[in-house]
């Protein structure tokens, strides 16, 4: 490799912040788009994928990335904001290309593939894939029981044929530190056979985070695709509101099925909740809130509150209910809220501080009437009560507005500012090019030989 070209190994892009000369932060990479050539060329690199605000997925050509360095890329500051759509000759380096199985060409031996480099070739604006770190071993062998190497990518075939069971170690740890909202995103512009794989990969509560955030057509679909005693798992590990949201979408002897080989208690909590009208306080509340005996103190409280796995609607207040403990519990006396908890003393008992006042909801109540009094008393939370007045649920504010918003509004863009100054030119409805040339138009190699390069 000449001196000066850098090479950077693609694990290494994913989720560093995208910036125009202004330094003003335009997004964050989630993918390289990759073109492969026929024979052993290495294959060109078309671009990166940019996540901009509003979870928009735009297309940022190479030619348009003036440096790559301390953990951030620098754009000329003009980019086009149309949505990325992949084309049929591309490919996605970290969301297809990571965990293949691939054969070294000189012994024939099968390897998994777990990064690959780019490098910029010297005197031109072109970049290009030219190495690839794979480890030696069969399949879904733990790292470290295998060899390690880098090789040329003329190295090693079988990028171009399609790959069943193909492993996701890499690319989940790629993308580890994603939050579940974040990593469901890119989940969901992965293809239905890379999402299956990526979510055999991660464990079941990981997956369950992720499964929340997903929309329902891709909730259906991996769901569909595990096996059954892992699904029954998975939906044990969601909310119990989720898991019910997400099984009334399925035939009703699917959803029987998964719901025997649920644990009866996690079971029991579904059912109760498929028992209610979707849109109604008994539909969207979720049966796990915290809840406190009269004569338990202030301490008692803020060690549930503090929970890690607790949702921030769920922490903002306590309920005080006689025993038993759990939903649907004994007589309903009212809420303390978390702001109270922190003006009394430790030891106070939660049942001398407790809210009676506010009027708890049917669980026939409507979500025109959630909605109001939500607003109303300025809550994030909002108790439902049968009428022999015990504590059924808790309504929170995040599942409310799940049910206001349109039904895709997982997938639509509600930010059109991409992040990006307001000087820069302003695309119109015309259709416009994103720089990606096609197979025919692409520049001719150089004759120059490749230098050996360092390894990973």
């Amino acid at each position: 490799m000449a001196a000066g070209v850098p090479r950077i190994f693609v694990s290494h892009l994913a989720g560093v912040s995208v910036f125009d000369p202004n330094g003003d932060q335009v997004g964050r990479v989630r993918d390289l788009v990759a073109m492969l050539r026929v024979g052993t060329r290495p294959p060109r690199l078309l671009g990166l994928v940019v996540e901009v605000v509003g979870r928009r997925r735009i297309f940022l050509p190479m030619t348009r990335v003036t440096g790559i360095e301390s953990g951030q890329v620098i754009t000329t500051g003009v980019v086009n904001v149309r949505r990325f759509e992949q084309r049929p000759t591309e490919r996605l380096v970290l969301g297809e290309l990571l965990d293949r199985r691939v054969r070294l060409t000189g012994t024939d031996e099968q390897v998994t593939v777990l990064d690959v480099s780019v490098q910029q070739l010297p005197a031109r604006r072109d970049w290009e894939i030219d190495k690839v770190f794979v480890r030696k071993g069969k399949a879904g062998a733990l790292r470290r029981k295998g060899e390690t190497l880098t090789v040329e990518w003329s190295g090693v075939t079988g990028f171009s044929l399609e790959e069943e069971g193909q492993g996701a170690e890499s690319l989940v740890a790629t993308f580890e530190e994603l939050r579940p909202a974040d990593l469901a995103n890119v989940m969901h512009h992965l293809s239905p056979k890379r999402r299956a794989e990526v979510a055999a990969a991660l464990d079941d509560d990981r997956l369950a985070d992720v499964l929340e955030e997903l929309p329902e057509d891709d909730q259906v679909e991996i769901l569909g695709k595990l096996q059954e005693e892992r699904a029954a798992d998975v939906l044990e590990a969601m909310d119990p509101d989720d898991a019910a949201d997400l099984l009334s979408e399925l035939p009703e002897e699917d959803k029987e099925r998964l719901l025997t080989l649920m644990r009866p208690d996690d079971a029991a909590d579904v059912r109760r909740l498929l028992s209610y009208e979707e849109r109604t306080a008994g539909g969207l509340m979720t049966t796990e809130p915290i809840v406190l005996r009269p004569d338990a103190t202030i301490a008692d409280a803020l060690a549930r509150v503090r929970k890690e796995d607790l949702s921030p609607a769920l922490a903002a207040q306590v309920y005080v209910c006689r025993p038993p403990d759990e939903t649907p519990t004994g007589k309903y006396l009212g809420a303390v809220h978390f702001q109270r908890l922190l003006r009394d003393p430790p030891f106070t008992l939660v049942g001398a501080i407790v809210d009676s006042d506010l009027p708890p909801l049917p669980p026939q109540a409507t979500l025109p009437v959630l909605t109001s009094y939500l607003a109303a008393y300025n809550l994030l939370a909002a108790p439902v009560v049968d009428e022999s007045g015990s504590l059924l649920g808790v309504v929170t504010v995040d599942d409310v507005l799940d049910h206001l918003l349109p039904s895709d509004w997982r997938e639509t863009d509600f930010h059109q500012d991409s992040g990006v100054p307001d000087d820069r030119p302003v695309e119109d409805d015309r259709p416009v090019e994103d720089d990606r040339p096609a197979e025919d138009d692409r520049p001719a190699e150089d004759d120059r030989p490749a230098e050996a390069a360092d390894d990973r």
